[in-house]
This record gives C-alpha cells, structure tokens and sequence, in this order.
C-alpha cells in the first residue's frame, strides 16, 4: 500500500515538474548568470542550429556543421535555446524531429571552442546525460548550466521528440538524444 502510494507521489511530482515549459532550472541565485554565459558562447562562430516547421505541425531541427561533423559552437549553444524557446511557444506543434545534416548526428562540442575555453578558468569535460566534469572553473559550470538548462526545456516540450541519429552521437549529441522521448 504505502509503496503504490509512494509511486503515486512520485509520478504526479514527476510529470508537474517535466510539464514546466518556458522554466529555467538555474537563475542568480544559484550564481547562474545567463546573460554572460551568452557573451562568452557569442565568441565561438560556425554552424546553425535549424528550424522548420511544418503545417502538419511537425517541426525539424537540424544541427548544421558538418565541416565539424555537426559540433556545437559557442553560436549553435545559443540558437539550440532560441530553437527551444520558439518551440514552447508554438501552439500548433505535435512533434519534432532532431537530426543532423549530412548523415551524422553531432560530434559534441566544438573542440576549438573547448581548448579556448581551457584556460585554469574555463576548462570543461562533457560526459553523457549532463554529468559534466569541471576543471578549476566557474565559467565552465555556468556554461554546464546553460547547456542543461536548455536541454531540459527541450525535454520538457509538450511535443512528441525523435532523435533521427544517423552516423555520430558523442559528447553532447548524445546528450542531446537523451532530451528526447525517442
């Protein structure tokens, strides 16, 4: 009895909290500063992070570096959370399709980005479904947060997700799968 009701509890918690669109898991409080997360990201130039949306109400998401096999620079970081936050607000949407251009999925993190990030100040590690190692860093932990943050607004779409992962997934491509429900 009190299990059921344990996993009652928990369920309900559960979907309230994946429910939450448009939320930011971290804020000033928790020494997250958004905004200069973003100048620094804003340094790192190269690839797109693409949109469409369909009138069937399918919208598709492309990750386009593919000189980098699709790696996220600091600018993709960026337009992966302006992509998230059109698609909270778009209220015609019943799914997404994320993919990556010219058959591989993502590499990770643009290795550039990272070594000029990996001064004693901002050194990062990015391991699966964000457990990320950080190396004598602040900024490298607000830069965890932001990638987190985003990723579980993604998770938290009221849309049907699809990770259409042709070729590579590695670093942070494969944690962006594990934002969606397929």
């Amino acid at each position: 009895m009190a299990g059921s009701l344990l996993k009652t509890s928990s369920m309900s918690v559960r979907t309230k909290l994946l429910q939450k669109t448009g939320v930011s898991l971290y804020n000033t409080s928790h020494g997250f500063h958004e905004e200069e997360v973003k100048k620094q990201l804003q340094q790192f130039p190269g690839g797109s992070v693409d949109l469409q949306k369909e009138d069937s109400g399918i919208g598709i998401l492309t990750l386009n570096n593919p000189s980098k096999m699709n790696a996220f620079s600091g600018v993709m970081m960026l337009q992966l959370l302006e992509r998230v936050i059109e698609l909270e607000n778009w209220t015609e949407g019943k799914g997404l399709i994320v993919r990556g251009a010219k058959n591989t999925f993502s590499s990770g993190s643009d290795l550039n980005a990272v070594k000029a990030l990996g001064t004693p100040e901002a050194s990062i590690v990015w391991t699966m479904h964000y457990v990320l190692r950080v190396y004598q860093t602040s900024a490298g932990v607000a830069l965890c947060m932001f990638m987190q943050n985003t990723l579980t607004r993604l998770m938290r779409l009221p849309l049907v997700s699809v990770a259409l992962v042709e070729g590579w997934a590695l670093g942070g491509g494969a944690e962006l799968t594990t934002a969606c429900d397929f």
